[in-house]
C-alpha cells in the first residue's frame, strides 16, 4: 500500500490533485480544516482567551450560592437554566473576553507588579488585628472560595485592562459643543401662558356604586386583586419552651473539663510584626534593616512603602502559613526571621513579645461547661422524643396521640402564602423548610420528621388551603367603592376639562371660559423649565406650556382630583449669553455618557474583530441540565 501512495505522488496526477487542494482551501477556508474536532471544546472561545466546560460550571455554580444566599433559598442550576441565566452569562463573557483577547493584542498588558499591589490593597484580604495585607488570611479566604492564587492573578489582569480602556476612552471623549447649545437652548427657553384648574365643584357628584357596577368593576380588576393561595399549618415542635435549667452532676463537670483541658488552656502567644516585600531581594535589605535596630515603619518605608503587619499576643493556631510560624515561634525575643517565601512575596517578622501558655483551671471554666452540658442534654432529650414519636407512628396512632404521648407541642402557625408572606403582607417568621413542606403536602397531610439543623426537628400537618381567588364583594366593599367613585371622578373631570379646552381652541377667549365654569385664570410670563417653576406650578401645567407651540390649548391632570386647561401665549428663545455657560456644563455632564456608548461599540467590533463566540448547547451539558422547552406558538386561523 505505501508502494502505491510512492507512485502516485510521483505521478503528474499528484500535482493535479495537490493543485485542487489548493483552490479549495482559498475558496473554503477554515470548513476544509478536518482536524479541528480534535481539539479542546471551549464553552466561550475569543482569539486567544477561552472558558472551558470545567472553568464554566465552577464559575456558574459561584452564580448559583450567590443567588441562594441571596434569596434565602436553595437555587439549583434548572433554576438558573430556567431564567436564562446561562445565556446572559454567555453573551456577557463572550463580549468580555473578546475586548481582552482584542486588548492583548493591542498592547494593553498591565504589569505583574501593578496586579500584586492591587491584591494587596483589597480590604478582605487585611487582617482584623493589625488592619493590613496578611498573606495568611489571603490563601484561607482563596481556599475558602475555591479559587486559586493564579486564577485571581487573573482576574485582577483582566480588570486592570478594563480600567485602563476605559480611562482612555474617558479622557478622550468630548461632546460636540451643538449638543450642549441644542440643549441649553431648550433648557433656557421661557414661555407666557395663562390657565386655570377644573375641579370636583364644576361636575355633578359621583354617588355610591351599586352592587352590579362594583361587581363589574372587581371583574375588571381581576389581576390585580386577586388574592394568592394561603395555607394553614400546625408545627410539631420537640423541643421545651424554656431550655433547661437542671442541675449537672459534678462528676460530669470535672469529666468534661478533663477531657478539654488541653484546649481550654491558653495556648503560648507572641507578640511580632511581619514586613511583605516582593522579591528575595527587598526583604534580604528589610531584614539587615530590622537586626540593625530601625523601626519596623521606617523600614518599611525605605522600601517602597511596604506597610508593616502588627500581630499581638497571637496563638500559633492563627498564623496560617506554617513557615512563618515556624519562623516566629522558634525564635527569641528581639529576633529577626530569615526572609520567608509565600505566594504574594517574601516576608521577614521580627518578634518583640513572648507570653507563656495559661493551662485552663476547672473553676475558670465551670459556667462554660454547665452551659454545654446543658444544650448537649436540651439535644439528647428532643432527639430522644423524636425516636419516640416515630415509634408511636409506626404503630399506628395518630399525630396527636403521638405528640401527647412523647410531651411535644403542637402549634398552629397564621395563613401564609408560597412565597411566605401573612396576610397583612408581613414575611413569616419560620424556618424555609416549614413553607416549603407545606406547599408539597395537600390539605390533611402530614410530613416525616424533618431535620432543621442545630438539634431542631418538626413535623408539619397541613390544617386548610385556600386557593387563590377573587375576594368577595363583601370582603372588599369599602376599598373597591372609593376606588371606583375616584376612577368616576377622574372620568368627569377629564371630559370636562376636554370640553372646556375644545372652547377655547374652537376661539371663545380663555379667561371668558374660565369666568363660565367659575374658574380663577392664572397668567405667567417668562416661566423657565426647571425644579422651582415645577414645585410652583406643578408638573402638569409646566408640560402643558413646553408641550405645546405658541397659541396652542393644553389640558392635563394636576392632581388626584384636579386638571387643567391652558394656552401657550408666548415662546421666548433662550439669551445666549446666559445659555453658554449652561451649554458647556451639559458637553461636560454629557462626555461621560458618550464615552460609555463608544466604550459599547468598541467591545462589539473588539469581540467580532476577534471572532468571539460560545456554544450553548456544551454550556448546558457542562451544567448537566437540559434546555428548558419553548411552548409551541400557536397555529395561525385558517381563513
Amino acid at each position: 500500500m505505501i508502494t502505491v501512495f510512492r507512485n502516485f505522488a510521483r505521478s503528474k496526477w499528484a500535482i493535479g490533485f495537490l493543485v485542487l487542494c489548493g483552490f479549495a482551501v482559498v475558496f473554503t477556508g477554515a470548513q476544509m480544516d478536518v482536524f479541528s474536532s480534535f481539539g479542546p471544546k471551549h464553552v466561550i472561545t475569543a482569539g486567544s482567551r477561552s472558558v472551558d466546560p470545567v472553568q464554566f460550571r465552577q464559575d456558574f455554580d459561584r452564580i448559583r450560592q450567590g443567588a441562594s444566599e441571596q434569596t434565602g433559598r436553595a437555587v439549583s442550576l434548572e433554576d438558573l437554566v430556567n431564567e436564562n441565566v446561562h445565556v446572559r452569562y454567555l453573551e456577557e463573557n463572550t463580549r468580555k473576553l473578546g475586548l481582552l483577547a482584542w486588548a492583548w493584542d493591542a498592547g494593553i498588558r498591565p504589569s505583574k507588579d501593578l496586579v500584586i499591589q492591587q491584591i494587596r490593597q483589597l480590604p478582605a484580604f487585611f487582617s482584623q488585628v493589625s488592619g493590613k495585607f496578611d498573606e495568611q488570611e489571603y490563601m484561607r479566604i482563596l481556599a475558602e472560595q475555591g479559587v486559586t492564587p493564579a486564577q485571581l492573578e487573573q482576574e485582577m489582569f483582566d480588570q486592570e485592562v478594563l480600567t485602563h480602556f476605559g480611562a482612555a476612552v474617558g479622557a478622550g471623549v468630548r461632546l460636540p459643543r451643538v449638543y450642549g447649545a441644542v440643549l441649553a437652548s431648550r433648557a433656557m427657553e421661557t414661555r407666557d401662558g395663562r390657565w386655570f384648574e377644573v375641579t370636583p365643584a364644576m361636575i355633578e357628584a359621583v354617588g355610591a356604586p351599586t352592587d352590579a357596577q362594583l361587581t363589574a368593576f372587581l371583574n375588571e380588576n381581576a389581576a390585580r386583586l386577586r388574592m394568592p393561595e394561603f395555607r394553614t399549618v400546625s408545627v410539631v415542635l420537640f423541643s421545651d419552651a424554656n431550655a433547661s435549667t437542671a442541675p449537672i452532676a459534678e462528676e460530669r463537670i470535672v469529666e468534661r473539663f478533663n477531657f478539654k483541658k488541653d484546649t481550654l488552656s491558653l495556648p503560648e502567644r507572641r507578640t511580632f510584626v511581619t514586613l511583605t516585600a516582593p522579591n528575595k531581594a527587598a526583604a534580604d535589605r528589610i531584614a539587615a534593616a530590622l537586626r540593625a535596630g530601625q523601626t519596623p515603619q521606617a523600614v518599611g518605608q525605605a522600601n517602597g512603602g511596604v506597610r508593616p503587619a502588627d500581630f499581638n499576643e497571637t496563638p500559633r493556631a492563627a498564623v496560617t502559613d506554617p513557615a512563618i510560624a515556624g519562623a516566629v515561634f522558634g525564635a527569641q525575643v528581639g529576633a529577626v526571621s530569615d526572609p520567608v517565601q509565600g505566594r504574594v512575596g517574601f516576608t521577614v517578622a521580627k518578634v518583640t513579645g513572648v507570653t507563656p501558655a495559661e493551662p485552663a483551671t476547672l473553676e475558670g471554666s465551670r459556667s462554660a461547661l454547665i452551659t454545654e452540658l446543658r444544650q448537649e442534654d436540651v439535644k439528647a432529650k428532643v432527639f430522644s422524643r423524636v425516636e419516640q414519636y416515630e415509634k408511636a407512628r409506626n404503630e399506628g396512632k395518630s399525630l396527636q396521640q403521638a405528640v401527647q404521648e412523647v410531651g411535644a407541642r403542637l402549634v398552629p402557625l397564621p395563613p401564609f402564602t408560597q412565597d411566605g408572606r401573612l396576610p397583612n403582607g408581613q414575611q413569616l417568621s419560620a424556618p424555609t423548610q416549614i413553607v416549603e413542606n407545606a406547599y408539597r403536602l395537600s390539605k390533611g397531610g402530614e410530613s416525616d420528621v424533618i431535620d432543621a439543623g442545630q438539634g431542631q426537628y418538626f413535623v408539619l400537618r397541613v390544617d386548610d388551603v385556600r386557593p387563590a381567588a377573587l375576594p368577595t364583594l363583601a370582603e372588599v366593599r369599602e376599598p373597591l367603592a372609593r376606588e371606583w367613585v375616584g376612577r368616576e371622578t377622574a372620568r368627569r373631570l377629564t371630559a370636562k376639562a376636554e370640553e372646556l379646552a375644545n372652547r377655547v381652541r374652537g376661539g371663545e377667549d380663555i379667561a371668558a371660559v374660565a369666568a363660565s365654569a367659575g374658574a380663577s385664570l392664572t397668567t405667567r410670563t417668562s416661566v423657565q423649565q426647571s425644579p422651582t417653576s415645577q414645585t410652583e406650578l406643578g408638573q402638569g401645567v409646566l408640560q402643558g406650556l413646553f408641550g405645546q407651540g405658541k397659541g396652542q390649548v393644553f389640558s392635563g391632570q394636576t392632581g388626584q382630583t384636579a386638571w387643567v386647561v391652558g394656552r401657550v401665549d408666548a415662546v421666548h428663545p433662550a439669551v445666549p449669553a446666559l445659555a453658554a455657560p449652561v451649554s458647556e456644563q451639559i458637553r461636560l455632564r454629557g462626555s461621560p455618557e458618550m464615552g460609555n456608548a463608544i466604550s459599547e461599540l468598541v467591545v462589539e467590533g473588539a469581540a467580532r474583530k476577534t471572532k468571539a463566540r460560545n456554544d450553548p448547547a456544551l454550556a448546558l451539558q457542562a451544567l448537566g441540565v437540559t434546555a428548558p422547552t419553548t411552548p409551541a406558538a400557536p397555529a395561525a386561523p385558517q381563513p
